[in-house]
């Protein structure tokens, strides 16, 4: 097996589209307690805003396969990997500016079809990017590379809602708690601008445009290799197990991560009697969590040794924690009531470092503290609930790269189009989200989290059993995790 180090300079310039996915996908759980006061919206219909953004990567997919299908060639490998981010950071630069109308005309469906038109142009970048972060190095640490990138997606998403709640609301503490439509539109069209400036940077950047998918399938897969699937049919990639039960695996994930935090607003209102203004920084903990718990996992991308991983698993996760602290107390919101959240962060830790470097391992563990954190969350109430329902965000740190690593190995040169049918189920993200809601309006808010339980007993199955699979195919997930370690 051929080991090579991480090459950072390539890998440091992709993961700042990481960083705006997270900023934008954060950002919409502010606006969905404001447009459901500002157009008297049910909360199932407030959940369009989840719908609108996670359908447009569905969408996104299908297109990039169709389009592929049709010109008789992978379209990535037709214009280029960073070319292809480049063409959905435009994309998504022409979203924003439905927000301007939008705002003008007080319209709820141009608002989310600005939405939708910027999740498109991610659905483009992350079917290039998400590959490209495995790559870019040893095959083995790619699952830990790709959560070193969820990482600064989640600082995107951490500091997302305390801006957005800043431009939307003014300062929480000069005393701004309510919001017009008016104030939506400005914070989106500056981000427009930031999305070409990004195009620009990584047109020019060290990102290569080619990769080469088959010599990274042999990798995994080792001296066992012609026990991979080698298929030239139009659907070759649906011929591995472990893909369609990963696209599952995705839809779910999505979907507990997204409906988790998009249904939390609510429950603060309804349960705690919170304002909306000041629910911004407990959705910014939320998102925080998952930085947190990507910090830890990607301590295994740097060519460190195995106890100086182990030291970072343990040091990272309280930077992280750090930055959502200063991040707040900048946002000048009162910090000392989450100082308690750091013993829960231990929990997480334990999980992580019982895995050993194993994605199927890890997300097992992972999907049964999630479970256990929504049980603890409908059981009780308060600050104890409303901590137990935001530490799922801990526990959902590393599953987009575990389930993403698991899913594509093995399919090489049919990776393109196995990772564009994982993007197109994060549309589960949108439609999980609205059907919490829907529950929420038959059994309330507090025990409509049943449904998180659900997709987290999903994914506790995948890692199961993908693990079986894949060793059939002679990829053993323990030999590769060991290789990891130098």
């Amino acid at each position: 097996m051929t080991t090579q180090q991480t090459r950072w300079s390539q890998f440091g310039a992709l993961i700042i589209v990481f960083f705006f996915w997270g900023f934008v996908a954060a950002s919409n759980d502010i606006l969905i307690p404001v447009f459901r006061k500002a157009f008297s919206l049910t909360q199932p219909q407030s959940q369009l805003v989840s719908v609108a953004f996670y359908v447009a990567y569905t969408v996104g997919s299908i297109i990039y396969f169709l389009v592929s299908k049709a010109s008789g060639g992978d379209l990535l490998n037709r214009i280029g990997y960073k070319n292809g981010i480049c063409l959905g950071l435009v994309i998504s630069a022409l979203g924003t500016l439905l927000f301007y109308p939008a705002a003008n005309l007080g319209s709820f469906t141009l608002m989310i079809s600005g939405l939708f038109v910027v999740g498109l142009g991610f659905s483009l970048q992350q079917i290039a990017a998400n590959p490209l972060a495995i790559v870019m190095g040893d095959p083995s640490t790619g699952a830990q590379r790709l959560t070193m990138a969820g990482g600064i997606n989640n600082l995107g998403t951490t500091i997302g809602p305390l801006i957005v709640s800043i431009a939307i609301f003014g300062s929480v503490a000069a005393g701004g708690t309510e919001a017009s439509i008016e104030n939506v539109k400005t914070p989106y069209l500056v981000l427009g601008v930031v999305f070409i400036l990004v195009a620009l940077f990584l047109y020019f950047s060290p990102v290569p445009n080619k990769i080469d998918l088959e010599h990274v399938a042999a990798d995994e897969a080792g001296d066992s290799a012609q026990k991979l699937i080698h298929s030239d049919s139009i659907f070759a990639a649906f011929k591995y197990p472990q893909l369609v039960l990963g696209m599952i695996g995705i839809f779910l994930y999505v979907g507990v991560e997204v409906s988790t935090v998009a249904n939390l607003p609510a429950y603060l209102e309804q349960g705690l009697g919170m304002q909306t203004a000041h629910i911004a920084p407990f959705v910014s903990l939320y998102w925080a969590s998952l930085m947190i718990g990507r910090w830890s996992g990607a301590a295994g991308a740097f060519d460190v040794s195995v106890s100086a991983k182990k030291m970072l698993t343990f040091i990272l996760p309280y930077l992280a924690f750090g930055v959502f602290l200063i991040v707040n107390t900048i946002a000048q919101h009162d910090v000392r009531q989450f100082f308690v959240y750091a013993i829960v962060i231990v929990a997480m830790i334990v999980a992580a470092l019982l895995a050993r470097g194993n994605p199927a391992r890890m997300l097992f563990n992972f999907a049964a503290g999630g479970i256990l954190a929504l049980l603890i969350g409908m059981s009780t109430t308060g600050m104890v609930s409303t901590f137990a329902f935001i530490s799922a965000g801990l526990f959902c740190s590393v599953m987009w790269p575990c389930i993403f690593a698991l899913a594509i190995a093995g399919l090489g040169k049919n990776t393109n189009e196995g990772s564009s049918f994982l993007i197109m189920m994060i549309c589960g993200g949108g439609f999980v989200s609205w059907f919490q809601g829907l529950v929420s309006e038959g059994i309330g808010i507090h025990a409509s989290y049943i449904v998180g339980v659900a997709c987290f007993v999903y994914l506790a199955f995948y890692a199961w059993r993908c693990s079986a699979i894949l060793k059939k195919q002679g990829i053993d997930l323990d030999q590769l995790a060991a290789g990891g370690g130098h």
